[in-house]
């Protein structure tokens, strides 16, 4: 029996599907990744779990949606205790090993990998704890994140860059010695921070994106999307006012296309690396982001909604025995992952998973689904995709409906006509027979709430500050002031 192929599996954090050369950019300039898809197969639809890393990668991990597993959001995140693919591969005798970011609870958990090199985890076992606070509609206004955007998309250098530099330092390292060693399968997890704010970059990527050359987000006026509470309310939430300066979005669209180049390039060498080493002979490669990133579409910045920009991801693959140059229409998901490399390694599948193999005989797949319960969001959101039409249940406030295939960047919300209102009653009977949304709404807020208490309550929490993003290992955390 042939040994089972390698797996080389990038992921990147807050890359938008649509800031990628082979789904369709004609700006940005990512090689690599539209390498990998030239010489196998992309997913054209593929969706995150939960639009925020932590619930994101703890679906990747257990190939289960958070309402199976209770990890919500930034705080309550993956602690080893649900059965991974990590766990599964390595307990068939493969060498599973992590590079960079997993944003878990801690390396002292068995997460499931072999050996974790250079990992970052939520700051402290804490997290993003001012997130819980949204139990009680308590939840303070995370200012920092404008000013993220804002102020600091530039030119310069950042610790996240340095980071990515390490990792692939160190996965090409890995790859060096594992080249000697040929007599078990393995799986080299490398996982960056690009391009996840703050979009600090060096001069020399910049002066390939001319600002002015830039093309401007998708319904940033007000008066061009529609309106709904849910949004409204993450933008009081995020402090985002209100975006009419072009000159701004184009700066920032500059700097975010040129740290996902920054990304690409760090990818091809680790790519190269393994191509040199002769390594990719057995050797699938995967890549894929945690979630999109809105980038002033909808008037937004960052992930934490259901609309397509935050919930979409570029997924990727090539080596033996995936198609060259397929591209799969139907929606699929992070949790389609698990599945796909046990069925890759040639291992049953694992009870109840509801993922299925994206490699391989078609399957028939129904509706992808994702959740939201975390910052911004006062009560949880699900979304659901059935062909081109896509659901968006809101728990207390009124669902949302978009045809994606007559207009893609959901500028007409459908849910209210006589018509749209049919296909929502449709869309929303099968969303619950995946979950029912108002007792999932009240688990998460449960747990949310415990875990506040657990951490002194929401008066503590909001003493702490605002975490405004994660920092890499050995490197000071931003935090600012909570204000309601």
């Amino acid at each position: 029996m042939a040994r089972p192929p390698n797996w080389l599996f990038f992921l990147s954090d807050n890359h938008a599907r649509s800031a990628t050369g082979c789904y369709g950019n004609a700006v940005v300039r990512t090689p690599t990744i539209d390498r990998i898809a030239a010489a196998g197969t992309r997913w054209a639809n593929a969706y995150t779990a939960s639009p925020l890393c932590c619930p994101a990668r703890a679906a990747i991990a257990t190939g289960r949606f958070p309402f199976q597993t209770g990890y919500w959001d930034n705080a309550i995140v993956y602690d080893g205790r649900r059965r991974s693919w990590m766990h599964a591969l390595r307990d068939a005798g493969a060498d599973v090993v992590s590079v960079g970011k997993l944003h878990f609870r801690s390396s002292d958990d068995d997460n499931g990998f072999s050996e974790e090199l250079a990992p970052m985890h939520i700051l402290n076992g804490k997290g993003g704890v001012s997130m819980l606070l949204r139990w009680s509609d308590e939840e303070p206004v995370n200012a920092g994140q404008w000013g993220l955007y804002l102020e600091q998309s530039h030119a310069g250098e950042s610790h996240y860059q340095e980071y990515d530099g390490e990792i692939s330092r160190l996965a090409v390292d890995w790859l060096q010695r594992r080249a000697a060693q040929r007599d078990r399968p393995w799986v080299l997890f490398v996982s960056y921070v690009s391009p996840h704010p703050p979009f600090t970059v060096p001069q020399s990527l910049l002066d390939s994106y001319p600002a002015d050359a830039m093309p401007l987000p998708p319904l940033f006026r007000p008066d061009e999307r529609p309106a709904h509470p849910a949004i409204e309310h993450l933008r009081r939430i995020m402090g985002f006012r209100a975006m009419t300066d072009e000159a701004a979005l184009r700066r920032i669209a500059a700097c975010y296309y040129a740290l996902a180049t920054h990304l690409d390039r760090e990818l091809g060498t680790v790519l190269r690396a393994a191509e040199s080493l002769g390594l990719l002979a057995n050797t699938r490669v995967a890549y894929t982001s945690d979630h999109g990133e809105a980038l002033g579409a909808h008037g937004l910045f960052g992930k934490y909604t259901l609309l397509d920009p935050s919930a979409t991801i570029p997924l990727v693959m090539s080596g033996p025995g995936i198609p060259a140059g397929r591209v799969v229409g139907e929606p699929v998901s992070h949790v389609d992952l698990f599945p796909t490399l046990l069925e890759s390694a040639g291992l049953p599948a694992e009870p109840d998973l509801p993922g299925r193999p994206l490699l391989g005989n078609a399957v028939s797949r129904g509706p992808v689904f994702a959740e939201y319960h975390a910052a911004g969001s006062r009560r949880g959101a699900f979304l659901l995709r059935d062909g081109a039409h896509k659901l968006i249940y809101h728990v207390d406030a009124p669902r949302q409906l978009f045809d994606l295939g007559a207009d893609p960047n959901e500028s007409r919300d459908l849910a209210a006509s006589a018509a749209g209102g049919a296909i929502a009653d449709r869309l929303e009977a099968r969303l619950r027979m995946i979950c029912d949304p108002e007792a999932v709404d009240a688990q998460a807020r449960a747990d949310q709430r415990a875990k506040a208490e657990y951490w002194g309550g929401n008066d503590a929490i909001r003493k702490e500050g605002l975490l405004v993003y994660t920092p890499p290992p050995g490197v000071a955390a931003v935090v600012e002031p909570a204000r309601s």
